[in-house]
């Protein structure tokens, strides 16, 4: 199997140490986070946590798109994340990216970056309506996020899980995370809208996100909530169409 890394120069005198937690991901570090889709792990470098990422083994079709064709996951994740670095957008701090493939495919793929110590995720604003200062914390996500449009960033996993808040005494910091997903573009207000449209089912949530990018943006409140509440409800549909096949497709596997 061939082995591809690219590390950061501030973490070039670390390659060993680096090697040794991809070489044994299975066997060291802590569990973190959801292992669902792909595998995370915290380990320790320079008196600094770190967050390791395995993505899963891509399907046969994929395995031949990443080894010839596309960028990886893994790559894409790091190149994203140093963008938004230059952009001064906040995310962990990407440390490096390995690949391993054969002469014809594509395998196992790894990101790494510095660990984020967070107080909440926007999720828990949308399991909490209640949430101490939960109408602060969304004007100043939403602020967060006309940010990302005003410098070209089309964040297109903008949902509830992939954005980490600190909070320090009554100021926010938004940090993105999961970034294989992005583009960089100048965005119409259409594109922009819509990309509020996976975060919450909360109507009252959608008001004060409305509200808000009204403020920024200087466009009608009443524009912006029609659409991004139109989206939000084309968004659910999907997704709960999606659900229905899936479980109908389990059912018939089954049978």
């Amino acid at each position: 199997m061939n082995k591809k890394q690219h590390i950061q120069q501030a973490f070039k005198n670390q390659v060993g140490l680096l090697d040794d937690f991809i070489l044994n991901f299975d066997s060291k570090g802590i569990p973190f986070g959801n292992q669902d889709r792909n595998s995370l792990k915290l380990f320790e470098l320079n008196n600094k946590t770190i967050n390791v990422k395995s993505f899963k083994v891509p399907n046969i079709v994929n395995q031949i798109a990443y080894r010839f064709f596309r960028k990886s996951k893994a790559q894409r994740s790091f190149e994203y994340a140093n963008k938004l670095v230059e952009l001064n957008i906040g995310t962990p701090k990407p440390i490096a990216y390995y690949e391993f493939t054969t002469p014809f495919l594509f395998k196992k793929s790894y990101y790494i970056s510095e660990q984020i110590q967070d107080d909440l995720t926007y999720r828990e604003l949308t399991t909490d309506l209640s949430y101490p200062n939960h109408e602060a914390i969304l004007r100043a996500f939403t602020r967060f996020t006309y940010q990302l449009h005003e410098k070209g960033v089309h964040f297109l996993d903008h949902s509830p899980g992939n954005t980490l808040i600190q909070i320090n005494n009554g100021h926010y910091k938004f940090y993105l995370v999961d970034l294989n997903r992005m583009e960089f573009k100048p965005l119409d207000f259409e594109t922009r809208i819509k990309n509020f449209s996976r975060l919450t089912i909360h109507k009252s949530m959608i008001e004060v996100m409305s509200s808000e990018y009204a403020k920024c943006s200087g466009e009608h409140y009443d524009t912006i909530f029609d659409l991004m509440w139109q989206e939000t409800e084309n968004f659910q549909e999907k997704y709960h169409r999606k659900r229905r096949l899936k479980k109908k497709l389990k059912f018939w596997k089954k049978g």
